[in-house]
């Protein structure tokens, strides 16, 4: 990449990812260009970072091991739906995914819980999610039957205009009044000392050779 084209790219960058300074947008615009280029050789995948290559970032970088919530994570990141993370959208998704408002990430958790991208959390998408992301306990009792009484609970907190789904404002509201729900469906944030890792690894001032 072009001096010329990096600094294009960070200013506009700098105005769409408010939460970084113009070092760490460089950082990172540098951090996507190396992943990319491990991207294409390991999973021969086009210009940016494919499912399997991102997948793996938040697995060993940020910890996250359910499955269904790192396709929700990447698609929340991939915003024009390519099936390809770009450099814009990297720097855009890791401003709100490390240094959001909660009002930021209230919207970003609530597009990674809507499954199927209708508006709702619905009682089968919380389900599935719960039944993911909960351990899996050897026990004689049906764990279905504990599951489905966990999202009857979580809708009798949540679901304040009892329609028995979760709209955007009812899952706003909840999160507002008690912000430990942000991630009631599973993790889909990174925590704070693997987010503190990861900034201190890529923006700590390398010293000049």
């Amino acid at each position: 990449m072009s001096r010329k084209r990096l600094q294009q790219l960070t200013e506009s960058l700098l105005r769409s990812a408010r939460h970084f300074n113009r070092k760490e947008v460089e950082r990172l615009i540098k951090l996507f260009n190396t992943l990319a280029a491990e991207s294409r050789e390991r999973f021969a995948a086009a210009a940016g970072l494919d499912r399997n290559m991102f997948r793996n970032i938040l697995h060993c970088t940020f910890g996250m091991m359910d499955d269904m919530i790192m396709d929700r994570v990447f698609r929340a990141f991939d915003k024009d739906n390519d099936s390809c993370i770009s450099v814009v959208e990297w720097v855009e998704g890791l401003s709100v995914f490390l240094r959001g408002t909660l009002e930021e990430k209230i919207k970003y958790c609530f597009e990674v819980y809507d499954l199927n991208g209708d508006g709702y959390i619905s009682r089968d998408e919380m389900f599935h999610m719960l039944k993911n992301s909960l351990l899996k306990q050897p026990s004689e009792e049906d764990p279905d039957e504990g599951i489905k009484d966990l999202v009857e609970i979580t809708l009798k907190k949540m679901d304040y205009d009892h329609d028995g789904k979760l709209s955007f404002l009812d899952f706003e509201k909840a999160v507002r009044e008690e912000n430990l729900l942000l991630e009631a469906f599973g993790p889909c944030l990174p925590d704070i000392k693997s987010s503190m890792a990861f900034e201190k690894k890529t923006f700590q001032d390398t010293p000049d050779l």
